[in-house]
């Protein structure tokens, strides 16, 4: 399935259709129901990196991962969002041929796994959800060593000036804190110049702060021309990082996109929130002419805008009835809310 944007010539809604490679049909905009046609691109498969086809798992009657299928391009961070027990290792583990499917294809640098792994097994690395290394090893130290695992070695000099790790090299691995020895593990899967890095939960256990310097490592492997496949369960990361989501939820992908796609298609839009409202007519005035309006107490306003321009016609009809206010504020829809709209519930409660 090929995804494209498509925003109405008359209403300037954008919204999100998928259909088939070089397919051409006829779409309806989800505002204002006027219809366009659109030509969805043909597929360019040298321009994936990994292409995964009705990938499943079972175990006993346990369906872990229920027919799922994606391509992630060359030099993209693709995020694989989902609750703890969603399928997230799983299905990473069968790419990475650790395990077995129970059926469907993976195609890693346009190579089939179950025929070719040995092929390109050194032009991918793997940081694994439970990372550590040798205690009494220095950073450095501990690079080197695992450099020396693989036929082709990077520059460790360029990966710790890269990673920002030259206050730390001669430091002992046990005495990093948990931030620290995530990034190690993050500059061990560079060490033998791998096209596609995989990285499993990365910032699991860290403090924000920790969270966040882990965050701009993996953004810079971008810049570096690496493809990146980050499995995450919190929104935030996904946000950041991705250049693409896909959210699997009970073994199957229920959404996937960028991230501006997921909230257009799945969110609610952007609200304008109105504050210090002070007249009591407002609400019905704003209503009265068709906006998605409601109050939230205290003389604010909340205000659905489905497109950008709408917020300057909210503060025309204001304007023109001569309604004062304090201020304005305008909130996006987030991944939260997508997850919500698709689930009927928050991540966190998806994880209980």
């Amino acid at each position: 399935m090929v995804t494209k944007r498509f925003q109405c010539p008359s209403c300037r809604e954008i919204a999100s259709f998928s259909g088939s490679a070089g397919e051409q049909v006829i779409v309806t905009c989800p505002s204002c129901l006027h219809q366009g046609k659109i030509v969805f691109p043909a597929e360019d498969t040298a321009s994936y990196a990994i292409e995964v086809s009705h990938l499943k798992k079972v175990y006993g009657n346990l369906v872990a991962v229920n027919d799922i299928s994606f391509n992630v391009k060359k030099g993209e961070i693709f995020a694989f969002l989902g609750p703890n027990g969603a399928g997230k290792t799983t299905t990473v583990e069968m790419i990475e041929s650790i395990r077995e499917p129970t059926a469907g294809t993976v195609k890693l640098l346009g190579e089939d796994t179950k025929t070719s792994f040995d092929k390109i097994k050194e032009q991918i690395s793997i940081l694994p959800q439970e990372f550590h290394s040798f205690e009494r090893l220095t950073v450095r130290e501990t690079l080197e060593y695992f450099s020396k695992l693989y036929k082709k070695q990077a520059d460790i000099d360029g990966i710790i000036t890269a990673l920002n790790l030259q206050s730390y090299e001669k430091m002992l691995y046990r005495n990093l804190s948990g931030g620290l020895k995530q990034r190690v593990g993050v500059a061990l899967s560079l060490v033998n110049e791998p096209d596609i890095v995989f990285l499993d939960e990365p910032t699991t256990g860290l403090d924000p702060k920790a969270r966040r310097e882990v965050w701009q490592v993996v953004a810079n492997l971008r810049q570096q021309g690496k493809t990146v496949f980050l499995t995450t369960h919190y929104m935030e990361e996904a946000e950041f990082l991705a250049d693409h989501i896909a959210i699997i939820y009970k073994g199957r992908i229920i959404a996937e996109g960028s991230l501006d796609d997921l909230i257009t298609t799945y969110g609610r839009g952007s609200v304008l929130h109105i504050q210090g409202c002070t007249s009591s007519e407002a609400l019905v005035i704003l209503k009265d002419e068709g906006y998605d309006a409601r109050s939230e107490g205290n003389g604010t306003i909340a205000v659905t805008i489905t497109y950008k321009d709408r917020v300057l016609d909210v503060l025309s009809t204001l304007r023109h009835e001569a309604i004062d206010y304090e201020s304005i504020e305008i909130r996006r829809s987030n991944l939260e809310e997508v997850f919500l709209e698709l689930t009927g519930s928050k991540l966190q409660e998806a994880e209980a």
